[in-house]
């Protein structure tokens, strides 16, 4: 199999890559056609999703917000696709932050940083530019290795090319207690739904509905003394988007409980309003219900 995913990528995957996204763009055109009209591609999961969110918007628009998703989740398909031969220069071109003084602000006093984020616009892009952007600190993320080894090394090599280390989830809790030689950012995508247990969980209202939320950021920050920053991911026009860091916490051990996972749920939450068409709504985020003993 893994000879196999190789002669798979090398023949079609990163050839394609190479392509310019302007003519990648029409295939992100048919796969949408296929996705949406032919295959319906999770549809019950989306529309039902943004029925809950949107209680009060009609079918039609309803619809239209579903549709503008799905183009936007070809799209990312296809600028994944990319990030496997993407320049330095034209993934800064197309994910510029807007203020890395904010960020470059706690390395310069030599704090390190948590980093929250949500499965909003292109997060992915967003892991590759980012890194060149700031200033000397250690740029790390969290993300959950693939079965597929050739394809797990691939990604990986493709996603830290430009200075992003990535953290195997099994090994979270060693890189926090290891020794760094400079300051320490690490992102959160902290709106999937959490592992069920009662330390990884925080219930609140999210989107209008009883929300299970990631415990783990607000846990790490608090006990490891790690500030913490909100990434705003923005979509300005097809294949451009804008970064834009906001101050949350500089002291986490003077929060109280639950007050860090309030604050940024909240900034995810009006993200999402604002560009709705943008979130990740293909999966079941509200599956999880709440047990007596955790009310």
């Amino acid at each position: 199999m893994y000879y196999v995913t190789a002669f798979f990528y090398y023949l079609f995957i990163k050839p394609l890559s190479l392509l310019p996204l302007r003519v990648l763009y029409i295939l992100s055109d048919f796969l949408f056609l296929l996705l949406y009209h032919l295959i319906g591609y999770r549809k019950e999961v989306v529309f039902g999703n943004m029925k809950r969110v949107f209680s009060d918007k009609s079918e039609k628009e309803i619809e239209t917000i579903a549709k503008e998703f799905y183009r936007h989740f070809c799209d990312l398909i296809i600028e994944s696709l990319k990030l496997f031969s993407i320049s330095k220069k034209e993934v800064i071109e197309r994910c510029k932050i807007v203020n890395p003084e904010v960020l470059n602000r706690y390395f310069e006093k030599g704090r390190d940083v948590s980093l929250v984020c949500a499965h909003h616009n292109n997060w992915e892009m967003a892991a590759v530019a980012f890194p060149p952007q700031v200033g000397d600190g250690l740029i790390s993320v969290i993300y959950s290795p693939l079965s597929n080894k050739f394809f797990d090394k691939v990604i990986q090599e493709s996603r830290s090319k430009y200075g992003m280390y990535l953290i195997p989830k099994k090994d979270v809790l060693k890189f926090f207690t290891s020794k760094k030689d400079k300051p320490t950012m690490i992102a959160f995508a902290a709106d999937q739904s959490p592992q069920w247990s009662n330390k990884n969980v925080y219930w609140m209202d999210f989107l209008g509905q009883e929300t299970a939320v990631m415990y783990g950021t607000e846990r790490y920050s608090t006990r490891y003394d790690y500030s913490v920053v909100y990434l705003h991911i923005k979509k300005v026009k097809r294949g451009y988007y804008e970064l834009t860091f906001e101050d949350l916490i500089e002291d986490p051990k003077a929060t109280e409980k639950g007050e860090i996972t309030e604050k940024y749920t909240r900034l995810m939450e009006q993200d999402i309003y604002d560009q709705p068409a943008y979130w990740l709504w293909t999966h079941k985020r509200w599956k999880k219900k709440r047990s007596e003993d955790q009310a």
